[in-house]
């Protein structure tokens, strides 16, 4: 029985089995140790994920958990929850980015993006990360995640930069007023989170060309500063669910910079699957 992960911000898939034919999928609150204490990752492990698995825990041979912000110094509080709860298991903790590559690329070069909560870039050569232009988190990076969307969306309707009736509609559909948005962004936890969410707004209206336009944009900023710096001719592919919902945005943005693209994928989680328990060669 092995266990694999594909970690964002927002949530956590999980696939348990032996074999392709019967994996099964379930899902838990998203786990970012960047961002969340080894309290927080540890109850949402045995709260969330374990009460879900249809096996004896002694039964897990390996994991791979894959997830944002499992960068070294950060992974030992999932590496010791893991450990605990899991005692025969091989345990690998590696970054999203790494899952993605795999997803996409399998054992052929490429350039892996991935486009959630976050956003993340790298070159694969077809066994491991060569190259990764860091992406800073959504205050200094970030570029064409749900939470630069959001905050740049947000901000430009507060400062007038887009019509007032878009700025309205999100004042009423957060119900929200401004300073009580400022609190959320820089008072509560998870401001991430909460920009993120208002990419379903931007999405309900992406075809109002002011919003059309702000796409580009942003998304013009994710392909000059997080893939054109790799200098390749290698196919850009993504994971994410921005990148899924906003695929046409995407590719007109890649083609009016002659990007070659790959493909697209919402979850990077089924792929996993038959990356991990493919035939060996």
């Amino acid at each position: 029985m092995i266990l694999i992960a594909d970690s964002g911000s927002t949530k956590t898939d999980w696939c348990y089995g032996t074999e392709i034919s019967n994996c099964k999928i379930i899902q838990t609150e998203g786990i970012n140790p960047f961002h969340q204490s080894a309290e927080k990752i540890e109850s949402i492990i045995c709260q969330g994920l374990i009460p879900q698995l249809g096996f004896p825990l002694e039964r897990c041979t390996a994991i791979y958990f894959y997830g944002a912000g499992c960068l070294p110094p950060k992974t030992e509080s999932i590496i010791h929850v893991l450990q605990n709860n899991f005692p025969e298991a091989d345990i690998a903790v590696d970054t999203d980015l790494l899952g993605a590559a795999r997803a996409l690329c399998k054992d052929n070069a490429g350039i892996a993006c991935i486009l959630g909560t976050g956003s993340n870039s790298c070159l694969y050569d077809g066994k491991q990360i060569i190259q990764n232009i860091s992406p800073l988190g959504y205050i200094l990076g970030d570029e064409g995640s749900g939470a630069y969307l959001g905050k740049r969306f947000i901000s430009d309707c507060l400062k007038g930069q887009l019509p007032e009736i878009l700025r309205n509609g999100l004042l009423e559909k957060l119900n929200l007023t401004v300073p009580e948005i400022l609190d959320k962004v820089y008072r509560q936890p998870e401001t991430n989170r909460f920009l993120a969410s208002l990419t379903t707004y931007i999405h309900e209206h992406k075809d109002m060309p002011q919003v059309h336009t702000f796409l580009l944009d942003c998304f013009g900023e994710f392909f000059r500063r997080n893939v054109m710096p790799y200098h390749r001719s290698l196919p850009v592919s993504f994971v994410g669910s921005i990148a899924w919902f906003f695929h046409d945005e995407l590719t007109e943005t890649a083609n009016s910079y002659n990007i070659p693209l790959g493909i697209f994928i919402k979850n990077p989680i089924s792929e996993l699957i038959q990356y991990h328990f493919r035939i060996p060669k």
